[in-house]
């Protein structure tokens, strides 16, 4: 029998934090041949991205420490401990021989460096290439992964392009080698479903095509159905369950299994409450009865007032694209093109569309976070195109947002603690700083941190719990009106519905209006009342939620639910 390609053994990964250590991974083992996806799933903090960075020997140390364990990998017929190689060796390892997309794309990117040239950057550095042939394999790539014109982007900056784009910039990277181990962390997360098909069918053709094998990271257990042919799932550091995918959807044996399946939007109506891993955990008559199954959909009755809140007329926001040797624009990027819509009181507004559609644009224009070209947007009687800055300021405070990216959306210099209390002291609702900190500890729960993360950094934290910060610091100040622009998209699907059980009740509780901006289709009809489609910068159609999904009328949301990875569908 050939050699694994990658064998993990027994490995121990402990953090050391003012002077208490943290196990992250409990003597895990894994193997990856040679042509085989292997899917690592579990919660946020579970330890699936440690286990990712420690195959590349990337855990900073301090605070981390491989305790015990070995990590082998099998290149050209020789098996090498990657724990124990030197710098140089190590160095010839990443990005050839085993290469990685990691989870967020703006921080992995360099900001000072063009998109294209720091594709072109890896191949020259392993491929014995002229600068010529560097860059016609980086277009090539960048063709691969279906962004739009290559060319151009080759000669734009991380910012210059949406979070989808940046996220395949990333996936091109990685494959510019043609590694003989892919690690993917999460590499799906901020792609729209239809770019999320067709790199997971590229993904999948690649590796029969060079019999590369794949460490595939992700919450998404529709994904995992999709691509892997054996799954591990991992609970606070150590694996739990070990087997086929066929199996881990059609017969799942560990509670905690058993509670990541029941937890998925797609398997539930509107309105109804998500089970979360404590529902299963230690209540053994409910997990013995689980069998996941998709329930059947029906029209849901919409309970929001049917009064005006937020109106928007012809709106337009067009960025420059193309400039004359004087300064003069020539031509533009229509982001956001002739939009008209209405948002009734206390309803959530699910936003879609493929990346690039100007879905966040939109929804950043509607807080006048960028300036719009022209159009109206009408908030409770008053224009924000039109009004003072002091009276933006005064409205900010009734109208927030949940970004994309928390990472960095988040001061890396400051305290989480004092970043969830920071809008509490501007606009000086909670004067005691002991009442702001009990605040902010009463948020933290509401989103499943504990008071022990008050005084901590946002590198500490996973990706998950980054975003669950940030949307407990854009829920301190009560707002009548968010944004949520792809709040849940990073998270795993047990936070994820926690999440949107916890926007449900608030909605219950505040009354709140929300314009929920996301790529994932089955989540924005459980979460919306209704659903604006948007393409290109244009609305599709818009219409009640259910309708929508089960019934598109226009052809392009047609494609969009069927690009949805749906998983197993089991009887009970």
């Amino acid at each position: 029998m050939s050699q694994p390609l990658l064998q993990i053994n027994n490995l121990t990964v402990n953090f050391t934090t003012n002077g208490s250590i943290t196990k992250a991974l409990n003597n895990i083992t894994i193997t990856v041949n040679k042509g085989e996806i292997v899917a690592i799933v579990g919660e946020s903090g579970s330890g699936k991205s440690v286990t990712s960075l420690s195959i590349l020997q990337l855990i900073p140390s301090p605070p981390g420490v491989y305790a015990s364990g070995e990590i082998l990998l099998t290149v050209d017929d020789t098996t090498i401990d990657i724990l124990k190689l030197p710098k140089q060796a190590l160095t010839n390892v990443r990005g050839n021989k085993v290469a990685m997309i990691f989870q967020e794309p703006m921080s992995a990117l360099n900001p000072v460096i063009t998109c294209g040239n720091q594709v072109m950057e890896a191949i020259l550095l392993h491929k014995n290439v002229t600068e010529t042939e560097a860059k016609t394999q980086t277009i090539s790539l960048f063709e691969k992964v279906q962004l739009p014109n290559p060319s151009d982007l080759f000669n734009r900056y991380p910012h210059q392009l949406s979070g989808g784009q940046k996220q395949r910039v990333m996936i091109a990277m990685a494959m510019s080698c043609e590694p003989d181990l892919l690690i993917c962390d999460e590499p799906t997360t901020a792609l729209d479903v239809t770019v999320q098909k067709n790199v997971l069918q590229l993904l999948k053709t690649l590796q029969q095509q060079t019999q590369m094998g794949i460490v595939f990271i992700t919450h998404d257990l529709g994904v995992v159905a999709e691509i892997a042919d054996k799954v591990v799932v991992l609970y606070k550091g150590n694996i739990v369950e070990e087997n086929s995918v066929a199996n881990i959807f059609t017969n799942p044996q560990n509670p905690y299994t058993k509670a990541l399946l029941a937890c998925r939007p797609i398997l539930h109506k509107k309105g109804e409450r998500l089970p979360v891993v404590s529902d299963f955990i230690g209540e053994s008559k409910q997990v013995s009865s689980f069998k996941p199954q998709v329930s059947s959909l029906e029209p849901v009755t919409i309970n929001y007032q049917p009064t005006t809140i937020l109106s928007v007329k012809n709106l337009k926001v067009y960025f420059p694209a193309k400039k004359t040797f004087l300064g003069k624009v020539v031509d533009y990027t229509k982001a956001v093109d002739d939009v008209s819509f209405d948002v009734y009181n206390g309803e959530t507004l699910g936003l879609v569309g493929e990346s690039g559609c100007g879905k966040s644009t939109l929804g950043r224009a509607i807080l006048r976070l960028i300036d719009a070209t022209s159009g109206s947007i009408t908030y409770k009687s008053e224009d924000l195109l039109k009004i003072s800055n002091h009276k933006l300021q005064t409205l900010r405070k009734d109208m927030q947002i949940i970004f994309q990216d928390p990472y960095s959306s988040l001061n890396p210099r400051l305290k989480i603690g004092d970043a969830i209390a920071e809008p509490l002291l501007v606009h000086g609702i909670i004067k005691s700083s002991k009442q702001r900190k009990e605040k902010v500890i009463d948020l933290l729960e509401k989103v499943n941190l504990t008071a022990d993360f008050y005084n901590r950094y946002p590198h500490e934290f996973s990706g998950g719990q980054r975003q669950r910060i940030v949307i407990a610091r854009a829920l301190a100040l009560q707002p009548s009106f968010i944004v949520c622009d792809e709040s849940v998209s990073a998270l795993d699907v047990s936070v994820q519905a926690q999440v949107l059980n916890l926007l449900n009740d608030l909605k219950k509780e505040f009354g709140f209006t929300a314009i929920f901006i996301s790529h994932d289709l089955s989540v924005v009809r459980y979460i919306s009342d209704r659903i604006m489609v948007m393409n290109k910068g244009k609305i599709e159609e818009i219409g009640n939620a259910e309708q929508v999904y089960n019934n598109p009328i226009s052809n392009y949301t047609k494609r969009l639910i069927a690009s949805i990875p749906k998983g197993f569908s089991v009887s009970a």
